[in-house]
C-alpha cells in the first residue's frame, strides 16, 4: 500500500474557475454598478484557471463551466465597451 495522496493544487483549477466565472458573469450584468475592471479581472483569471485544469484534465466539468462563464463575461464586456465607445 502506499501512502501518497491524490490531491494537489491543481485539483482546485476547476472550483476557482467556476467561482471566478459565476462572480465575472454576476458582475458583468451590473457593470454600471460594479465598474469594468472586476468582471474583466475575475473573467480573465476564470479562463486562465480553466485552461489550466483543462490541461491537467482535473474537474473537467468545472473548468468548462469556468471556461463558458468567464469567456462569456469577458466578450460581453468587450461589446458594450465597443457599442459604447463609438
Amino acid at each position: 500500500m502506499t501512502a501518497e495522496t491524490t490531491d494537489s493544487p491543481a485539483s482546485l483549477h476547476g472550483v476557482v474557475s467556476l467561482v471566478l466565472g459565476a462572480v465575472a458573469l454576476v458582475t458583468a450584468v451590473f457593470v454600471g454598478y460594479a465598474g469594468v475592471a472586476i468582471p474583466l479581472l475575475c473573467g480573465s483569471l476564470a479562463v486562465t484557471f480553466a485552461s489550466l485544469g483543462l490541461a491537467r484534465r482535473v474537474n473537467r466539468g468545472q473548468c468548462a463551466i469556468g471556461l463558458a462563464t468567464g469567456g462569456l463575461a469577458v466578450l460581453c464586456l468587450v461589446l458594450f465597451v465597443a457599442a459604447l465607445g463609438g
